[in-house]
């Protein structure tokens, strides 16, 4: 927010070349502001900010930019300027933007790092992508079981500087295996001459440097942690993962999830920045998908082409009947898949699911199916069709909206399931899926009520 703000005025210290006064500014912002005020400046403006802010200061700044502004920053720059940038970034935030970059260009910038921090890069770059290893630091506070808590604090003040968080303390043994992660305000309330192993309780929460990050999400979730320890299958302390780093997995998470419910493949990149061709192609796909879907609704409304042409006064409430079982189903499959990504239901609810939709299902359908009969008997006052056969036909109406929306309510809650024990996504059952299946039977269900009802009188 200060950037937008100031943006003027530093177009203009710029511009007039008071450099010196820039800096001095700018050394009080905060990264996050000097983030913000350079998403709005040209790329040469852009490079003449980095070059005042000293290494860490440039380093944090550039771990709150976007991949697509990292890019193009690193495309302006002196390879030495980029070498003190990626040297001073924390492992997991150089990691999140090396595996964005095409393999050649990550390889280039690699070898500007120092080797220590070389062997981290690819270390990390190692664990298979989306696993945990991608997400984690190597960068924090390890103490053994036999120190004093004196020796602890002290050793703390030493080595803490660039860690990435010291709000928890790992305890590990000699081969480095994971004991036990202890909160520093617990040290800081013991005696120092106290040890260590003497507050320690062994209750601690681990990840697997193999896990998928979105396990991740959960268990950050589930236990309200800042950082979570990372351990190989030995049980050895590698790395850490901070809450800050899950938010990121957990946004992209729900990003890709609200592009499936809609029918759109997930974006690589920012919607602003994609290119049409490439929006146009992962939203195309669905849509012909969906078209050939929505063809069965022809082949339908032939195979009833006999009783529409008798009855074209049943035509004109088709958009109705499946409109409501469409709607009836996205609400019930929105609400399934948010379950099933909140963990609050699984493949084994199945059975619990499906009554409870049975009896929403059932309910809603009353509903409709008896504002369906009355909007008959209401059109009837402006459409004569509709007289000789006015009860039948709201009959009709009514008893297929309650088939209709009982049936799409169905149909939307187990399809996340379904999809889901054949190791689908169950976002796939996006809201124009669903719609479309239920259009076609929805069609069936009401031209065949039609003929029972009807069948001797209209038809």
């Amino acid at each position: 927010m200060l950037g937008k703000l100031l943006l003027p005025e530093i177009k203009s210290l710029i511009a007039e070349r008071k450099l010196s006064i820039l800096k001095e500014i700018l050394s009080d912002w905060s990264p996050a502001d000097i983030a913000d005020l350079i998403v709005d400046l040209s790329a040469q403006e852009q490079v003449i900010i980095f070059r005042l802010l000293s290494n860490v200061l440039a380093a944090d700044t550039f771990e709150h930019l976007e991949v697509e502004t990292q890019k193009d920053l690193l495309k302006a720059m002196a390879k030495s300027e980029v070498a003190a940038i990626l040297n001073e970034m924390s492992p997991d935030d150089r990691t999140a933007l090396l595996e964005e970059l095409p393999s050649a260009a990550a390889k280039q910038l690699i070898q500007l790092l120092s080797a220590e921090e070389r062997k981290i890069a690819q270390t990390l770059l190692g664990y298979p992508e989306n696993s945990i290893g991608r997400l984690m630091t190597p960068d924090y506070i390890a103490i053994r079981p036999e120190w004093t808590i004196k020796e602890t604090l002290k050793f703390i003040r030493e080595n803490a500087e660039d860690k990435e968080t010291l709000n928890i303390v790992y305890v590990i043994d000699e081969k480095g295996k994971l004991l036990d992660d202890i909160k520093l305000k617990d040290f800081i309330l013991a005696e120092p001459n106290e040890k260590v192993a003497d507050i320690m309780d062994g209750n601690f929460v681990v990840l697997n440097v193999h896990d998928d990050q979105e396990d991740a999400v959960e268990v950050f979730k589930k236990y309200d942690r800042i950082a979570l320890p990372v351990v190989d299958k030995f049980n050895v302390l590698i790395g850490i993962v901070t809450v800050d780093d899950v938010m990121d997995v957990a946004e992209e998470e729900a990003t890709e999830d609200i592009h499936k419910l809609a029918a759109v493949e997930a974006f690589e990149e920012p919607y602003p920045t994609i290119s049409v061709f490439s929006m146009v192609k992962k939203r195309a796909v669905w849509l012909t998908v969906l078209f050939f879907g929505q063809t069965l609704t022809a082949f339908a409304m032939g195979y009833f082409e006999d009783e529409l042409s008798r009855a074209i006064v049943l035509s004109m409430f088709i958009p109705l009947i499946i409109s409501s079982g469409g709607n009836s189903g996205s609400q019930a499959s929105t609400l399934v898949i948010r379950a099933m990504a909140l963990g609050e239901v699984d493949l084994i609810d199945w059975w619990k699911i499906i009554k409870r939709e049975v009896l929403s299902g059932l309910s809603l359908g009353l509903i409709l199916g008896t504002i369906g009969f009355f909007q008959v008997l209401f059109l009837s006052q402006f459409i004569s069709a509709l007289d000789k056969y006015l009860v039948l036909i709201g009959l009709t109406v009514g008893f297929s909206l309650v088939g209709i929306v009982l049936w799409g309510t169905l149909l939307g809650s187990m399809l996340p399931f379904i999809l889901k024990s054949f190791g689908i996504d169950p976002a796939t059952s996006s809201t124009p899926l669903v719609a479309t299946m239920v259009d076609v039977t929805g069609l069936v269900i009401y031209f065949t009520l039609a003929v029972i009802i009807l069948s001797g009188s209209l038809l």
